[in-house]
C-alpha cells in the first residue's frame, strides 16, 4: 500500500523501475558544468544510470571525488572529472577539449554550474558584479562554443542551459544572479536558429527552489518552509532528480523537435 509523505517532508526517491530509461542516451557522451554537488550531481547520476558517457567539471574536489566514488559503489562507470574554476574560460575549455579526447564528441551539454551567493544592491561593486557573471553567465556561452564543433562532426546535439525561475518570481537579495539567469533564455532563444541548421537543439530548464544540501543549509528556515507551502502547488519539496528527470528528456532523442523553448521544474511556483 503506497503511504503519503508530509507536507513539506523530502519525499523517498521513486523506484528506478518506475522511471523512464532513453535508449537514446545510452554511450552518448555528456557534459555538465558544476557536476560535483547539488542539482549538478544529481544530473551526473541520471545520466550515469542511463549508460551515458559523462564528463564534468567542479571547483569542489571532496563532493565530486564523492560522488564518482557512489557511482563505481553502484556498479557504474566512473564519470570523467575535473577540478575547474569556471571563471577561467581558458581552464574550462581546456577542460572540455581533455574530457573530449577520452569520451568522445559530445552530443549534450549541460550548462548548470551556478552560485546564488546573497547580496544587496548597495554593496555591489564593479568587481563584485563581474566576478558574479563571470560564474553564473559567462561559462555558458564559451562551453557551448566549445562543444558545438563536435556536435557538428555528429550531426546532432542537444544543449540545455539552467535558467532559474527565482527572477521570475520577483526574489529578492541576488540582483546580479537575477541578471545573469535571466538572461539564460536570451542565450537559448539567440542560439537556436544558427545551431538548429545543424539539428543541434538548446533549450532552458529553470528549476524552482531545490532542496539542494546548500539551500538547505544556509536559505531554509521556518520562513521558507512556509513560502514553499503557500508557493507551490505541489505539496513535496523539490529534489535535484526532478530537475535530472527534465534534462534527461530534453537530452534524449524524444526531444527531437523541442528547441528555443524554456521548461520550468517548480512544482507551479510560478
Amino acid at each position: 500500500m503506497s503511504q503519503q509523505t508530509p507536507a513539506g517532508a523530502l519525499r523517498a526517491p521513486v523506484e528506478a523501475e518506475r522511471l523512464a530509461a532513453y535508449p537514446s542516451l545510452r554511450a552518448r557522451s555528456v557534459f555538465v558544468t558544476g557536476g560535483g554537488s547539488g542539482i549538478g550531481a544529481g544530473i551526473v547520476a541520471a545520466f550515469a544510470e542511463q549508460g551515458a558517457r559523462v564528463g564534468f567539471v567542479d571547483i569542489d574536489a571532496k563532493s565530486s571525488e564523492a560522488l564518482c566514488a557512489h557511482l563505481q559503489a553502484a556498479g557504474l562507470p566512473r564519470p570523467w572529472w575535473e577540478r575547474c574554476d569556471v571563471r577561467d574560460i581558458a581552464a574550462l575549455q581546456g577542460a572540455i577539449a581533455r574530457a573530449a579526447a577520452q569520451l568522445g564528441d559530445f552530443a549534450v551539454l549541460v550548462n548548470n554550474v551556478a552560485s546564488d551567493d546573497r547580496h544587496a544592491l548597495e554593496e555591489v561593486t564593479p568587481a563584485y558584479y563581474d566576478e558574479r557573471i563571470a560564474i553564473n553567465q559567462r561559462p555558458a556561452l564559451f562551453a557551448i562554443q566549445s562543444v558545438v564543433p563536435g556536435m557538428r562532426r555528429l550531426g546532432f546535439g542537444s544543449v540545455i542551459n539552467l535558467g532559474s525561475t527565482g527572477w521570475q518570481a520577483k526574489g529578492s537579495g541576488y540582483p546580479c544572479y537575477a541578471v545573469a539567469k535571466s538572461s539564460v533564455d536570451g542565450l537559448t532563444r539567440g542560439l537556436a536558429r544558427e545551431l538548429g541548421r545543424e539539428r543541434i537543439r538548446i533549450n532552458t530548464v529553470s528549476p524552482g527552489w531545490v532542496m539542494t544540501e546548500r539551500q538547505m543549509r544556509l536559505w531554509l528556515d521556518a520562513n521558507g518552509e512556509q513560502e514553499i507551502q503557500r508557493m507551490q502547488c505541489l505539496p513535496d519539496k523539490m529534489l535535484p532528480q526532478d530537475i535530472a528527470r527534465m534534462v534527461l528528456f530534453l537530452a534524449s532523442d524524444d526531444a527531437l523537435m523541442c528547441t528555443a523553448q524554456e521548461f520550468k521544474v517548480d512544482a507551479g511556483w510560478t
